[in-house]
C-alpha cells in the first residue's frame, strides 16, 4: 500500500510473559524466558512477521515481588532494544525511560546513539514514575509530588531536544584543508532551568529522524500538558468513540494553545485482544486469562476494585460515571484510570457490560478474527485513533494468534501493509522530521 495513503499503525507490547498478570499459567514457555534474550528476539521476530511498526517495552525500575504473578519488567528497555535491533531488521522499538530518575544529557546521548545505530527506529516513551518503591532505589528523597514530576518532565524534554539539535552536521560549510570538521556545527545550549543546568553540546550528532520519536502516556491534566507540548505518539486508555474523540480534541487543542502544530500527534491507545473460534469461546478465555474464572468472578473483581459493597451491588443497574472518576491526587497513575469514567460519561452501561469492554485499563476486543478486525478498523477509520498498541494477554501465544489470524484480515481489507515501507518510524507514522 502507498505511504501517501493513511494506514493503520500497530505496536505490540513484549514485556515478559504478557500483559495480564494471571495469564502466565496458560502460556507456552517457562519462567526462565523473562530474562532470556533469545525469547525477546523470538517475540520481536513474531512482531516483524506481523509487520508491526514497533515493539513496546514499558518499564518500572523496581522489582514487584508478588510470587503468584510474574515480574513484568526486567531487562533495561534501552539495552534490550539495542540488542534486538541488531538482530531483527525494519521494526521499531518503544523504550520507556523515567524523566524523574535520569539526567537529560545522558538520556539524550544514549537515545540519539541508538537512533543512529538503528537507522531511525527508536521511539522514547517518557514517564515520570509514580511508585515510591522506584524513588527508594534512587536515593533517600521521597517521590516528588505529581505536579513537580510533570514540570520536571517538561523541562527534561526541553533540554533533550536542545541537546539532540546541538551538533548538526547539516550546518557544515566547506572544511578547510588540514581540518577534520567544522566545529561551528556544534553549539552549547547553556540551559539554566528550575531542575537542570546543562551546558552542551551533545557529543553525538543529529540522527536520521532529527531526534527519536517521543511517546508519552497519561491523561491527567499534567499528562495532557506534557503530551501536547512534546508527545508525538500518545499511549492512552480509550474505550469508546465519543471518549476517544473528546480525548484527541483535548490534546490537540492544548497543543495549539502551546503554539504547536497538532498534525504531528498520533493517538495510539492500548488494546487487549482475546480471540476465539466463536465469541463464546473468547468470553471463556477472558474469564480464564483474567484470573477471575467466570463472569461472576469478573463482576466480583469490578466491585472490589471500585470499592463497591457487594451487598449493594446490582450488576445490571446502569452505572454513574461520576462514581468512577479517580482521585486526581492519588499516588498511582491517574490517566489510565480515567478510561472507565470517560466511557460511562458517553454510554450508559451496566457493570455486566462494562467488564467486557476493558481489561488491564485498556479497550478489550473479544471474538473471532473478523470481529476483532471490525473493532480495530471501527475507531481508526474515522480518525478517532491512529492505531493501537496491542497488549497480548499471553506472550508469545497471543502475539502469534494475532499475527496469524487478524493481520491477514486487516491486510485484505487494505488498511494495513504487507511489507515495511519507509526506513524510519517517522516515515511509517507520517510524522514530520524533527527540527
Amino acid at each position: 500500500m502507498s505511504t501517501n495513503k493513511r494506514r493503520l499503525n500497530l505496536n505490540v507490547g513484549i514485556n515478559t510473559t504478557g500483559y495480564l498478570a494471571n495469564a502466565w499459567k496458560y502460556r507456552s514457555g517457562d519462567r526462565h524466558d523473562i530474562n532470556d534474550i533469545g525469547y525477546y528476539r523470538r517475540l520481536t521476530e513474531l512482531a516483524h512477521k506481523g509487520r508491526f511498526d514497533a515493539v513496546f517495552l514499558s518499564d518500572h525500575p523496581a522489582l514487584l515481588t508478588d510470587p503468584t504473578s510474574r515480574p513484568f519488567h526486567t531487562i533495561d528497555p534501552l539495552i534490550l532494544s539495542t540488542s534486538l535491533a541488531a538482530q531483527v531488521p525494519d521494526i521499531g522499538f518503544v523504550a520507556t525511560v523515567s524523566s524523574t530518575y535520569n539526567s537529560p544529557y545522558n538520556f539524550a546521548r544514549r537515545t540519539q546513539s541508538i537512533d543512529i545505530i538503528t537507522g531511525g527506529r527508536l521511539i522514547v516513551n517518557i514517564v515520570s514514575s509514580f511508585n515510591p518503591s522506584v524513588a527508594a532505589n534512587f536515593g533517600n528523597d521521597p517521590l516528588p509530588p505529581r505536579n513537580e514530576r510533570y514540570a520536571k518532565a517538561t523541562e527534561f524534554l526541553d533540554v533533550a531536544k536542545k541537546l539532540w539539535a546541538s551538533w548538526d552536521p547539516r550546518r557544515e560549510g566547506e572544511v578547510p584543508e588540514g581540518r577534520f570538521w567544522d566545529a561551528a556545527t556544534a553549539e552549547t545550549i547553556d540551559h539554566e532551568g528550575q531542575y537542570f543546568h546543562v551546558k552542551g553540546p551533545l557529543n553525538v550528532p543529529r540522527g536520521p529522524q532529527g531526534h527519536p520519536v517521543i511517546a508519552q502516556a497519561g491523561a491527567s491534566e499534567g499528562g495532557i500538558d506534557l503530551a501536547a507540548r512534546h508527545g508525538e505518539i500518545i499511549y492512552c486508555n480509550i474505550l469508546s468513540r465519543p471518549a476517544g474523540q473528546a480525548f484527541g480534541k483535548k490534546v490537540r487543542d492544548r497543543a495549539v494553545s502551546f503554539g504547536r502544530d497538532p498534525s504531528g500527534i498520533r493517538i495510539v491507545p492500548g488494546l487487549v485482544v482475546i480471540l476465539g473460534e466463536t465469541r463464546e469461546e473468547a468470553l471463556r478465555k477472558h474469564e480464564l486469562y483474567s484470573g477471575t474464572g467466570s463472569e461472576d468472578g469478573l463482576l466480583a473483581r469490578f466491585a472490589k476494585e471500585n470499592g463497591i459493597d457487594p451487598r449493594d451491588f446490582d450488576p445490571d443497574a446502569k452505572l454513574d460515571a461520576e462514581r468512577f472518576v479517580p482521585d486526581q491526587n492519588r499516588q498511582w497513575a491517574v490517566g489510565m484510570g480515567l478510561g472507565l469514567s470517560d466511557l460511562l460519561s458517553h454510554e450508559k452501561l451496566t457493570a455486566r457490560e462494562a467488564v467486557r469492554r476493558s481489561e488491564g485499563h485498556h479497550r478489550l476486543l473479544l471474538g473471532t478474527p473478523e470481529e476483532v478486525a471490525d473493532g480495530i478498523i471501527d475507531l481508526w477509520q474515522d480518525g478517532t485513533v491512529d492505531g493501537y498498541t496491542l497488549q497480548p494477554p499471553r506472550a508469545p501465544d497471543d502475539i502469534a494468534e494475532f499475527v496469524e489470524q487478524v493481520v491477514p484480515v486487516l491486510q485484505d481489507r487494505g488498511v494495513y501493509p504487507r511489507e515495511y515501507e519507509g526506513t524510519t518510524i517517522r516515515d511509517r507514522y507520517g510524522l514530520p522530521q524533527a527540527d
